[in-house]
């Protein structure tokens, strides 16, 4: 079983296409050296994003030009 259960993840964002992009930009940034938001025992980037996300510490905004081309 998934921890966070995806559907608890998806109330955090608009869409499961922006869960995969936001956690994956987060777990480069973590990859490149930036500390996480949370202390864990967890060592894998994406795990540490995910949870990031779903504690409600990562945040995404829409640029005007992707909502104008959906």
């Amino acid at each position: 079983m998934i921890d966070p259960p995806i559907g608890e993840l998806l109330s955090k964002v608009d869409c499961r296409y922006t869960l995969a992009v936001e956690a994956s930009k987060r777990a480069r940034e973590l990859i490149g050296g930036s500390l996480p938001l949370i202390d864990t025992r967890e060592t894998k980037p994406l795990a540490i994003a995910i949870e990031e996300i779903n504690r409600g510490l990562i945040s995404y905004s829409r640029d005007e030009e992707d909502e104008e081309e959906q």
